[in-house]
């Protein structure tokens, strides 16, 4: 970092001496000074705003699973533990062998949250990403607002030929060998009023509850009385691009609605420009645990 502080050290001193007259001492050279110096603070302000695009670029594209042991009291115990990986508003990206090679044997099933694409992206490239996933273990989507972007209709037909269960209002059950079961629920997308939790509450067994939405705002819409333990989303992309750390939507993380806990993720791709600041992109490692609660253990590998 010395070298462009020294660099920036000279500017200044360069302008107060042109300010001062004491390089130029006659009013002629003393213009050409100040041109000088306009030009040299203009070439400084361009290469830094080149060096922080190019900063925000390679951000965007950083691969980084986060790790996380979450506990709860009435988790059923004789699953032992639940492992998902959990990946949202991919977009443009072509998911990098290097996660997937590091969540192989990991997890027992994928989620994807929804944005699995855009409008302009070829059904080809998403079938590339769902032959990578399907790698780690048995797929589960949600739809997002832009997955509607473009022929819907043939992304659906490709997710069901690819035995991918989509969760459209709908649940699915899973029991251990004990005969404990617990129950995966997923919404639509809550644009056009697609969304009806209540839809797939009815569909779901009176167990451990897990809700996914591509939209974190169905937290308005939970009940105490439909027991959902855990909600997984995406969609903001922590804001993508954060200025001091404000931004657009507030940065990813875990929170606590009662006796809920609700992840919303960065998500793995980006929308709009293809850049981000102080919200890296992240996919998810889930372990769930049957415990008494406690703030998550979080490991990040950044591969």
């Amino acid at each position: 970092m010395r070298p462009p502080c020294s660099f920036f050290r000279v500017i200044s001193a360069y302008t107060m001496l042109a300010i001062n007259g004491s390089i130029y001492p006659d009013k002629k050279q003393q213009e050409k000074g100040w041109r000088k110096m306009v030009v040299y603070s203009l070439a400084a302000v361009l290469g830094a705003a080149v060096i922080l695009v190019f900063i925000m670029w390679r951000q965007a594209y950083q691969n980084r699973v986060l790790q996380q042991t979450l506990y709860f009291p009435d988790f059923p115990e004789s699953f032992g533990e639940m492992k998902i990986f959990f990946i949202s508003d991919i977009h443009r990206r072509t998911i990098a062998d290097r996660i997937i090679n590091f969540t192989i044997g990991k997890a027992d099933i994928v989620i994807i949250g929804g944005d699995l694409r855009e409008g302009g992206i070829s059904l080809k490239q998403v079938e590339e990403n769902i032959s990578k996933l399907k790698k780690i273990g048995p797929l589960y989507f949600v739809w997002g607002n832009n997955d509607y972007e473009g022929d819907y209709h043939a992304l659906d037909a490709m997710l069901l030929e690819k035995g991918v269960k989509i969760l459209d209002n709908t649940a699915v059950s899973f029991e251990s060998s004990e005969g404990d079961r617990l129950s995966l629920m997923g919404v639509d997308d809550m644009s056009d009023n697609r969304a009806k939790l209540t839809m797939a509450v009815e569909d779901s067994e009176q167990v451990f509850r897990i809700l996914v939405s591509h939209n974190p705002e169905i937290r308005h819409y939970l009940k105490e009385e439909q027991s959902i333990k855990l909600v997984l989303a995406g969609h903001t992309h922590g804001g993508q691009i954060r200025i001091f750390g404000y931004g657009p939507y507030k940065a990813g993380g875990i929170e606590k609605q009662g006796d809920t806990l609700l992840l919303t993720s960065n998500g793995y791709g980006t929308s709009g420009v293809p850049l981000r600041l102080g919200a890296k992109p992240e996919t998810h490692l889930l372990i769930l645990k049957k415990g008494d609660s406690r703030p998550p253990n979080l490991k990040v590998h950044t591969l």
